[in-house]
This record gives C-alpha cells, sequence and structure tokens, in this order.
C-alpha cells in the first residue's frame, strides 16, 4: 500500500510517519515545503490513500490562508481526479471550521473541496475536525498553548495566561495518528464520512499550568503526578519531550553514614515511595517493624541475609538474596525485620514502600529481630 502524506514534516505529519514507518506492508511518501509539485503529482498517481494534513495556520497574510488551506487541497484533488482511480482522501480539518473567522472559513471551504472531490470521484472522503492537537514534536510559541507552555516551563521562562478558566479541549496526537492507521483497515464506501478523535480531554488554562509546573518540580519533589489519568499521563510525557538534550538526567539527594548511603528516587500518593541504598560488607540495616505500612526489597548488586520476626514471638525467618536473582522479598506489618550485606563487596538495594515517609506519622517502630539476648 503506498500512502501519501501531505504536511510530512509538520507536528501531526512527523507523528504520522513514524508510526507508518516501520511497518513493512506500506510504502510512504511525505510532502512537504520545499518539494516540486510534479514530483507529489507523480506519488499521487500511485496513491492508495492520501492523507493531507498539510495547511497554513499563523500566515504572514490572511491571503496565505486561502492559498495554502483552499488552493492546495484544490490542487491536491485534481491531480487526484487525473489518475481516474476513486483514491480515499483523508483531510485533517479544524473545529475553527464551525466558526467565522479567516481561518475556520479557509478550513470549510478545503472541507467542500472535498465533497466535490468525492462527486466527481466516487471516491470516500474523511474529515477529521481536529480539536487542539498536543503532543511530542509540536512546535512552542507557534500555535499551540501546551507546546508553549510545556517549553516554556521546562526552561524556566515566564508565561502569560490571559484567563485561567479559559478551558481547551485537547486530543493528543498518538491517538490522532491512531485513528489516521486506522482508515488503512477500512473500506470505507464513496461518499463524505466525518470522524472525530477519542479520547478527548477538557482542562483550563490554570489547571494546565499548574500540572506543568508541577512536572517540573518533581526533581526537587520525586512526587509523580497521578499517571492513572490518561490526560495526566500524555501530559508528563509531553512535557518530558521539550526537555534540552543536556538536561535529561538530574541527581538525587544522598545520605550517607558509616554504614552506606541512601537516596529517595520517587514517591507517588496513590503508589507509595521508592528508594535505593548502598551498604557496606558486614552492616545490617533495619531492625524495626511498621503497623500499616509495607515493603518489598530488591537486591540489586551483592549477597544479602533478610531476617524476620513476628512481634509477638521469638522464631527468625531468614531469605538469602543475591542480586543476579532479581528475587523480590515482601515485608508484611507486624515483622521487625532485617538486611544484612553477607557479601565482601557493596550491596544495592531497591525499597518499595506503600507509603510516603510521613516524620510526623512515621510507622516505624525500633524492635531486634533477634530476640532479648539471642545472637546470630
Amino acid at each position: 500500500m503506498k500512502i501519501v502524506i501531505t504536511g510530512s514534516r509538520g507536528f501531526i505529519g512527523r507523528n504520522l510517519v513514524a508510526h507508518l514507518a516501520r511497518q513493512e506492508e506500506v510504502q510512504v511518501f511525505g510532502f512537504d515545503l520545499g518539494q516540486s509539485l510534479t514530483v507529489l503529482e507523480v506519488a499521487l498517481a500511485e496513491a492508495d490513500i492520501v492523507f493531507h494534513l498539510a495547511g497554513i495556520n499563523r500566515p504572514k497574510s490572511l491571503e496565505e490562508f486561502t492559498k495554502g488551506n483552499v488552493d492546495f487541497t484544490a490542487q491536491v484533488c485534481d491531480m487526484l481526479k487525473q489518475t481516474g482511480r476513486p483514491v480515499p482522501f483523508v483531510l485533517s480539518s479544524s473545529i475553527q471550521a464551525e466558526r467565522d473567522n479567516p481561518y475556520g472559513r479557509s478550513k470549510l471551504q478545503a472541507e467542500e473541496t472535498i465533497y466535490r472531490y468525492v462527486e466527481e470521484n466516487h471516491a470516500p472522503g474523511i474529515i477529521y475536525r481536529l480539536k487542539n492537537v498536543f503532543g511530542k514534536w509540536c512546535r512552542p510559541n507557534y500555535n499551540s498553548v501546551v507546546a508553549t507552555f510545556c517549553h516554556n516551563i521546562a526552561h524556566d521562562l515566564p508565561i502569560t495566561i490571559s484567563d485561567p478558566a479559559n478551558e481547551l479541549e485537547l486530543v493528543h496526537v498518538d491517538d490522532v495518528v491512531a485513528h489516521f492507521t486506522n482508515e488503512l483497515c477500512f473500506q470505507t464506501q464513496p461518499g463524505v464520512n466525518y470522524r472525530d478523535v477519542m479520547p478527548a480531554f477538557t482542562v483550563t488554562l490554570g489547571e494546565l499550568v499548574q500540572l506543568l509546573r508541577s512536572f517540573r518540580e518533581i526533581r526537587q519533589t520525586l512526587t509523580l503526578p497521578n499517571l492513572s489519568e490518561l490526560f495526566v499521563c500524555k501530559l508528563y510525557g509531553t512535557y518530558l519531550s521539550y526537555l534540552d538534550k543536556d538536561d535529561f538526567a538530574y541527581d538525587l539527594q544522598q545520605r550517607c553514614d558509616p554504614r552506606g548511603c541512601l537516596a529517595e528516587f520517587v514517591k507517588s500518593p496513590t503508589a507509595g515511595q521508592i528508594f535505593v541504598s548502598t551498604t557496606k560488607p558486614g552492616i545490617t540495616r533495619g531492625n524495626h517493624y511498621h503497623h500499616t505500612k509495607t515493603e518489598k526489597f530488591l537486591v540489586l548488586q551483592g549477597e544479602a541475609l533478610i531476617r524476620f520476626r513476628h512481634i509477638e514471638n521469638s522464631e527468625i525467618i531468614e531469605y538469602s538474596v543475591r542480586g543476579e536473582d532479581f528475587r523480590v522479598v515482601d515485608i508484611p506489618p507486624g515483622y521487625t525485620h532485617s538486611i544484612e550485606n553477607i557479601g565482601t563487596g557493596e550491596l544495592v538495594t531497591l525499597f518499595w514502600a506503600s507509603e510516603i515517609f510521613n516524620s510526623d506519622i512515621p510507622d516505624t517502630q525500633w524492635l531486634s529481630v533477634f530476640p532479648e539476648g539471642a545472637t546470630a
């Protein structure tokens, strides 16, 4: 299948090309500014489907709306008519087509051009009136407030909010691409079909900024956002894509003493926290229990002996673990427990706790695993 994508170097086009490029059964031809219309005409002659994503939304003059959105759409349709084949045509339109402004009118006229193409060629025409699209590779300070806010907040630059209560309707670029690629599987009948991209998200400018600023603060707070919310998850990935290439890494705060070092990694109000420690040979950590909190221990490097004792009896339970085993040990409440480095090198352990540590309510009761008078 040969797929022609106009606007292939634009935001949505780049994402669509990236998704299709690894599919062996398709051949993608991308067309964008600077390329010859003759080259496009040759590609269209063999096209099995066209995704028309090219367009103008930030012109230097209003006339460019007509030239880029209406006239170019008509040119592509005319080239397809010359093939004598009913090639499916997918148009990236906008919800602005419902509004009386220069951009909206030009998108509506482009849709009307598709109606004529469909009628004359008896071809399928699919029109997506897209909401505000966000995601990786969208140009900041152009036509996307999400891209601009992501870029500016990631770079500690100021932002301007006209009205924090103003609402945005958003769709994620990967969901747009998923709908587009589904068109390759449909045998759409001739005629014009309107499609909508789901899921769609509604957020105020104030909420958007608050979320993005919380993402920036994660390196200090270590507290992850609520990634169970689909919009938050997609927005967080979008935000990270605006970091500079030399800003991907950051250091954790280490707390070191003669036993070794410990650093908190990530925290989550809904999923507890993760921290990592190093322990020197012969050193034991722990000797405490929790009433409510649970933990998981995972030795990543070295050898350790993890000991348990129910706080109401004297029986000691032992688990020997090694880094190469990737074996997880659950720590239930009501058991005092410890971990001892029994190897010759440094012990590296990953810990998960079911709740974020609260110094006011630590739920940590100190008690030796060994009953009074007993030794290892």
